[in-house]
């Protein structure tokens, strides 16, 4: 009897405990199924977030144009005996009407080849009317200094030389000057097949300055697709310059600069443009300038009168100063100190770590 009520009981316990087992094997039989989807989920919304951020990116470099290679003229072919005459006349003192300054006097590498002053120094050690622009990828301009009064480098190269404020030289003279040295009858004769000119010396200098240029900057190596070359606050400030900020409506194109000529609202007595042009429009209106290299050759403005970038950024966050004839793009942004060091850090990358530097060249005796 007593067997019988075991063997009863057993029998009794046994559906409980085959239901209990089915019970948990659907249980850990389901966990890995849901913990599949999520990990599928998980790596399709990064991949999606990954081809939305690049569709953002490409998006907005359709916005700029890339540098491009120098446009070099073909009656002034950038030849290594060019490029290195060009360099020797940049820093000789001789193409001065004292033989006191040359072209580097003013336009220092090591100062982004400006000379760090708000006012360049005159011949007769004096303020200028204006300051010293930097000559970094100046080869990419269609015309040359703050007002436009020169169509071409090699017209450029001639114009501080017979200043009387800057270096005050008789360009009749000059070719003669250069004639009394055996080094540069040479180096002319084997460059151009010609005696010096004043043509020539233009052509020379104009050469190297061509070779002075930034090309390979985070912001370069970001519209060839490198996506990792520029922060997230760097890229964020180029959004920035690309749309709220409307840096883009002037500085665009290649070299960041639509080449063209604007009254910012600076309060200034200079005519700007208007001495070139005649017309009272242009009263006050200067050429846009690039940005390649910005971060190396402080002040700014063609009166140096702001000397730090943050200054630039809260100049035209305010919309400009008061000038009769500031342009109607200059209008007030009202950035966040967010967005302004933003816009600072994308400006910042635009220049590379350091200014292009040259060895200094042994000038011909």
């Amino acid at each position: 009897m007593k067997k019988h009520m075991k063997l009863l009981i057993i029998l009794s316990i046994v559906p409980f405990l085959l239901i209990a087992c089915g019970e948990s094997e659907d249980v850990s039989i389901g966990e890995p199924d849901e913990q599949d989807n999520t990990a599928n989920e998980e790596v399709e919304n990064t991949s999606g977030s990954q081809v939305n951020q690049e569709e953002d990116y490409e998006e907005l470099i359709a916005k700029f144009r890339p540098l491009g290679d120098v446009s070099i003229p073909e009656d002034n072919p950038m030849t290594e005996e060019a490029i290195e005459l060009g360099k020797m006349l940049f820093f000789d003192p001789r193409l001065s009407g004292d033989d006191a300054s040359s072209c580097a006097t003013c336009h220092v590498p090591a100062l982004g080849w400006s000379d760090g002053l708000p006012l360049f120094n005159t011949f007769d050690d004096e303020d200028g009317p204006r300051r010293t622009p930097t000559i970094i990828n100046s080869a990419y301009y269609t015309s040359y200094f703050w007002d436009g009064r020169a169509d071409t480098l090699e017209e450029q190269a001639l114009g501080p030389i017979e200043s009387p404020i800057e270096m005050n030289q008789d360009l009749d003279e000059l070719p003669e000057e250069l004639k009394e040295v055996d080094g540069y009858v040479e180096m002319f004769e084997e460059t151009f097949g010609e005696e010096i000119t004043i043509e020539n010396i233009a052509k020379a200098l104009a050469a190297f300055q061509r070779t002075i240029v930034i090309d390979d900057t985070p912001f370069d190596r970001f519209l060839e697709g490198d996506y990792d070359a520029m922060t997230e606050q760097e890229i964020h400030g180029m959004e920035l310059f690309a749309n709220d900020a409307q840096c883009i409506t002037c500085h665009n194109g290649p070299n960041l600069t639509d080449n063209n000529y604007y009254n910012v609202g600076l309060n200034s007595d200079d005519e700007g443009r208007m001495e070139v042009t005649g017309n009272v429009r242009d009263d006050g209106a200067f050429r846009t300038s690039g940005l390649y290299g910005i971060a190396h050759h402080a002040p700014y403005m063609h009166d140096g009168s702001l000397e730090t970038l943050e200054d630039v950024i809260n100049f035209y966050d305010r919309g400009g100063d008061n000038h009769p004839n500031k342009s109607p793009k200059m209008n007030e942004l009202n950035l966040s100190d967010e967005e302004i060091d933003a816009l600072l850090a994308f400006l910042m990358s635009l220049s590379g770590e350091n200014s292009p530097q040259v060895e200094v060249p042994e000038i011909p005796e």
